[in-house]
């Protein structure tokens, strides 16, 4: 019998079409997976998908700015170079291994018994960067001296190496912008910069939380969002506003 070459190819397409092709992928996130483009923005997430009612977002952690706490030997180690004149560097060095795993809600809503904020990771900023609250550890202390070893960008690195921002990430503030999403907390509501309409927001027309909800840029329908502010509790006030997901390393 006579072949046909345009049934052949037409053959050989089909073929091609139902093979074990890799998905199309968009910045390490699996087209059609229904991730809100919103979470796109955290630039530095090595994975984002749907996990039931969360989404959950990969990232090292590592900064993607200069730092005097990278080891000596990196290109990225750079003298500090702010305007704190009481700056003090602390022994401790940014860990390059680690990897770590938020899940938050996909949906979030106000906690009926909000709990206070945990030592550690309290949310993730658009650079992977965590986010620490006001305290330092063990004990719930006042930030006064530890905020004398933040860097030129208001970071710092723990005992074992993780990064972290107590207050305003002005490395995100001077490149994304001051009035901005800048990331999420664990309990899903996003954390935007500190202006808000051409002015400084300031701790009193904020909650006990730390936020208010309206409209936002990314957000048209309104939702509760965080500020980051220039006085304490800087990022997060008396505790998470909704129910916070998990962080793990």
């Amino acid at each position: 019998m006579k072949k046909h070459p345009h049934v052949l190819a037409l053959f050989f397409l089909f073929l091609i079409s139902c093979g074990d092709s890799d998905p199309m992928v968009i910045g390490d996130t699996t087209e059609g997976n229904d991730v809100p483009e919103i979470y796109q923005k955290i630039y530095s997430a090595s994975d984002l998908y749907l996990e039931g009612d969360f989404v959950v977002i990969q990232v090292n952690g590592v900064p993607d700015h200069n730092s005097p706490y990278f080891d000596a030997s990196d290109d990225r180690n750079v003298a500090y170079n702010g305007t704190n004149e009481n700056f003090n560097l602390n022994p401790n060095r940014i860990d390059l291994n680690a990897n770590y795993t938020y899940k938050i809600p996909l949906n979030p809503t106000a906690a009926s018994n909000p709990r206070p904020t945990q030592l550690g990771s309290i949310g993730v900023a658009l650079n992977g960067v965590s986010f620490y609250n006001q305290y330092a550890g063990p004990n719930n202390q006042p930030l006064t001296d530890e905020i004398d070893s933040f860097d030129q960008y208001n970071g710092h690195p723990q005992r074992v190496g993780e990064y972290h921002y107590h207050v305003e990430p002005t490395y995100l503030t001077q490149n994304q912008g001051n009035n901005v999403l800048l990331g999420f907390l664990l309990d899903g509501f996003p954390v935007y910069g500190p202006f808000e309409n051409g002015e400084r927001v300031v701790n009193s027309i904020l909650d006990e939380y730390h936020g208010h909800e309206h409209v936002t840029a990314d957000y048209p329908e309104g939702i509760y969002h965080y500020h980051i502010t220039d006085a304490d509790p800087y990022i997060n006030g008396s505790g998470y506003y909704g129910t916070a997901g998990t962080v793990t390393r």
